[in-house]
């Protein structure tokens, strides 16, 4: 239609390096959830730094599409996972949830 004119490199790199640091704080966050989502995270973080970096190398573009891959799948199996075992209140998929380490004053009380 040509409605909006095309997006350069360097506007696509900000895109993704943007939603790259969103990312990045929401990762931080899931520390305190699940080894599940740290992976689901973690490599959506290194999924848009491979997309912001691949705006300007084919090679590196080409990997990021096996990361999305990877991406993907892990966040299906996380999605499912979560879904089924707080719907029958059981653990038939581990998400390997946080445990948080005793504290000293937890201990001597």
């Amino acid at each position: 239609l040509g409605w909006f004119a095309m997006a350069q490199e360097i506007d696509m790199f900000l895109y993704f390096f943007v939603w790259g640091c969103f990312s990045a704080l929401l990762w931080g966050i899931t520390f305190r959830i699940s080894k599940a989502l740290v992976v689901v995270f973690g490599s959506l973080v290194l999924l848009f730094l491979l997309l912001a970096i691949g705006e300007y190398s084919v090679a590196v573009h080409k990997m990021a599409g096996y990361l999305g891959i990877f991406c993907g799948g892990s966040a299906i199996y996380t999605g499912y996972a979560t879904l089924l075992n707080e719907t029958w209140k059981g653990k038939f998929l581990p998400l390997a949830p946080y445990t948080p380490p005793e504290s000293d004053y937890e201990a001597k009380q």
